[in-house]
């Protein structure tokens, strides 16, 4: 290869000096080739990993995360070409780059075909072979934070600033410890806005460059949280049609966010607190283990140290979770900020749906300042979104909010007081649905099934 780089070079740069920008695997014969391409890469920042057999190079890709694949076309009596299937169906995520020495059209259409993203031909230079790895991260990237945007659409997104004191010390702690690896404990009710810090620590970091990835915990049952998370293999179970490689392998290199962690069941916590410890899990069905680096940002609005003398959490685990632990005060104990959020709502929805409404009429204000907000940032960004779509002027009136009836019966909402049955169902679930993200989770925390709920808000007109 046309490499004039000279190892005393390229082994010159610290570790340090340049941070890691992606995971490569190299699988080739020569090793003198294999030596050229890491020099090479890891100059610029990659981590490489190299395999001189294919049966060693299968080994490597099916248990650490790769974003690249450099993979020769003959590796000794083996053919890389034969093998590109199997290699999609290990990672479907790594993107696999052809090495030949064969220039044919023919040979790269064929690699094209098996699932290879890119063909390079020996000899290639330097520079042509950091253009085509790059071009594979950047495309890899992409598509992580596609998939991100796509599971995160709708998600609320207030601005990062506040007038509040205890807002402003836990925006403060999050950006300094976002330059660290630890762990972190979001606390804090239900819609105060522990997604957006989560975003913001990850966007801090130097992580920044991978995904972002979500789980949620409370939203699936124990055996689809697990496949969720860490994957499964075709024919695992029932349903099973396909690979799934997992969140967890998503979220290589950057962040995962677990939201409402007190709701991960109890029979998969061991599983959780070996990735924390290990970065190993396995994927369901699958006994190879496997390896991803991920920082783990966990939000829970329950009282986990509560669940732990119940039985119901591990101890171990909340030790590995709550390394820096930032509490998020509620909407109501935040009032100064409510103006701004709700003035950044319905710019963003009036926006959104080519709506006229600008702010907020004075008295409108003063009924939003004294309602008592129990679904928080979220129960007023659902407020404006209605408000927003409502208003056929540029100001939005007290006619408009939708707080004067439940705060009517805010008083009477208590067990034992001179209420009906019916008007308590009513308003608890109507307090539920405003500080639930969607129906489902509405749901799952009255103990009743959607079919239900839809009925339920159907007769109470809510």
């Amino acid at each position: 290869m046309n490499f004039e780089l000279k190892q005393t070079e390229m082994t010159s740069v610290s570790k340090n000096e340049t941070p890691v920008t992606g995971r490569i695997l190299a699988i080739d014969d020569d090793r003198g080739l294999l030596e050229n391409f890491s020099l090479c890469l890891t100059k610029e920042g990659y981590r490489v990993t190299t395999a001189e057999t294919l049966e060693e190079g299968i080994k490597l890709a099916a248990t650490l995360p790769f974003q690249v694949c450099l993979l020769d076309r003959n590796i000794g009596y083996d053919s890389g070409l034969d093998a590109l299937p199997k290699l999609r169906e290990l990672s479907p995520l790594m993107r696999v780059i052809m090495v030949t020495g064969n220039a044919g059209v023919s040979e790269a259409i064929s690699a094209i075909a098996q699932g290879a993203s890119d063909y390079l031909v020996k000899p290639c230079s330097p520079e042509q072979l950091l253009i085509a790895v790059a071009r594979q991260i950047d495309t890899r990237r992409m598509m992580d934070r596609l998939d991100t945007l796509e599971r995160e659409a709708g998600s609320d997104t207030p601005e990062l600033s506040s007038k509040n004191e205890a807002m402003r010390a836990a925006i403060s702690l999050a950006l300094q410890v976002a330059s660290t690896d630890a762990n972190v404990l979001l606390l804090g009710e239900s819609g105060t806005g522990k997604g957006v810090i989560a975003r913001a620590i990850h966007e801090a970091s130097q992580r920044s460059a991978g995904a972002l990835v979500t789980v949620n915990c409370p939203s699936l049952t124990a055996e689809l949280l697990e496949s969720e998370m860490f994957g499964h293999i075709k024919g695992s179970f029932t349903g099973a049609s396909q690979n799934n490689v997992g969140r967890v392998s998503h979220a290589d290199g950057g962040t995962i966010f677990m939201d409402e962690v007190g709701d991960f069941p109890l029979s998969l916590q061991p599983k959780l607190l070996r990735f924390i410890q290990d970065k190993e899990y396995e994927r369901v069905g699958d006994p190879v283990t496997r390896k991803a680096d991920a920082r783990i940002i966990a939000a829970t609005n329950r009282d986990l140290d509560a669940m732990v003398k119940e039985g119901q959490f591990r101890l171990d685990l909340l030790y590995r979770l709550n390394v820096i632990a930032i509490t998020l005060p509620a909407l109501r104990e935040r009032i100064e900020d409510l103006e701004n959020l709700a003035s950044g709502f319905i710019r963003k929805f009036a926006a959104s749906y080519g709506m006229p409404a600008r702010r907020l009429s004075a008295s409108a204000l003063a009924q939003l300042q004294m309602y008592s907000w129990p679904g928080n940032v979220r129960e007023l960004q659902n407020m404006m979104e209605r408000a927003v779509i409502l208003c056929r002027a540029e100001e939005i009136g007290v006619e408009l909010l939708a707080v004067g009836r439940a705060d009517n019966h805010k008083q009477e909402a208590i067990p034992g007081s001179a209420m009906s049955l019916e008007a308590l169902e009513r308003l608890h679930i109507e307090r539920i649905l405003a500080s639930s993200e969607n129906l489902d989770a509405a749901a799952k925390t009255l103990g009743i099934d959607a079919s239900t709920l839809y009925r339920k808000r159907k007769a109470y007109k809510l």
